[in-house]
Parts: structure tokens; sequence; C-alpha cells
């Protein structure tokens, strides 16, 4: 098996590089219109992706995300998930980088094998950046207006939190 997953990459390049030799199109073209076509894409997206930065930059340097942490924990301890997981579980829908930090200070603080540890990874494992996949794939494609993009989004991730926790506890007894 070993050997199988270290051939299989460079078996898919020889693969894909033969059927590109034996093409009648002109492969160099159609790749460079393609190139072309994403810097016009990542062009049109810096924009929004500067301001999405800076608000979540701004949240999490107020003091914002902390506060609002501190002021939930208690809660979430009574419908049973880790009040360690709550700046977690803020910031994941705003920063993947944040949430990469957080995760790491979990594991520094409780273990990467403790209960906690367990969660974050789940949760990192099971969930996205909200704010960020809205902006960029609706900028992508002209949408202005999401509607109900977002609440539902931030149900789903709810739920995943929930579950996550519910799954650690199946799965590991804790």
């Amino acid at each position: 098996m070993e050997t199988v997953s270290r051939l299989i990459v460079p078996l898919v390049m020889c693969l894909v590089g033969s059927a590109l030799l034996l093409s009648k199109k002109d492969m160099f073209s159609v790749f460079t219109d393609g190139a072309r076509d994403g810097m016009n894409t990542a062009v049109r997206l810096l924009p929004t992706l500067v301001a999405l930065l800076a608000a979540i930059s701004m949240f999490n340097a107020s003091g914002a995300s902390a506060a609002l942490a501190t002021w939930l924990a208690p809660m979430a301890e009574k419908i049973g998930i880790p009040g360690e997981l709550i700046p977690l579980v803020l910031v994941r829908p705003l920063s993947g980088g944040a949430s990469t930090a957080l995760i790491a200070d979990i594991f520094e603080k409780y273990g990467a094998d403790s209960f906690v540890g367990r969660c974050a990874s789940v949760i990192a494992g099971s969930s996205d950046t909200i704010l960020y996949v809205i902006s960029v794939y609706f900028g992508a494609v002209g949408i202005k207006k999401t509607r109900g993009t977002f609440p539902i989004s931030f149900i789903v991730m709810v739920f995943s939190v929930f579950f996550a926790v519910f799954l650690c506890r199946f799965f590991f007894g804790m």
C-alpha cells in the first residue's frame, strides 16, 4: 500500500501529460487562457478580501471576541460544550489562521489527546470559515445579495459544534 501511495501522484501526472501530448488542441494556449481568467478573478476579489481581513483583525484586536467568549463559556458548559472551545467556535467562522492558532493553543494547554483537543480537531475538520467562503465564492460569480446564506451557514456551524462534541463523547467516552 505504501508503494502504491508513493506512485499514484507520478502516475497521474504521466497519464495527464500523455493525454495532453496526444491531444490535438493547443494546450499551452488553453493553460494561459485559464491562468489569465484566474488572475482576473483574483483582482476582482482583492477589495473584498482586504475588507474582510481588516474587519476580522479589528474584531480580534478590539478584544470583542475574548469578551464574548468569556460571557458565553458558562452557558456553553451548561449545555455540554466545554467552555475552552468557545473562542474557537467564535473565531472559526471568521478566520482560518486565527482558528488554527487557537487550536495550537488548545493542544499546548490541554494536549492533543484530551477531550477538548479532540473536539477542537473535529470542529476544525468539519467546518470552514463562513465569511471567507461567502465573500470569495459569491464575489467570484458576482452575487451581491446573499440573503439567508450567513444565517443558515451559522446554524450549520452551531450544529457541527454540538455534533463534534457528541461524536467525541461517543467515540472516546469522555
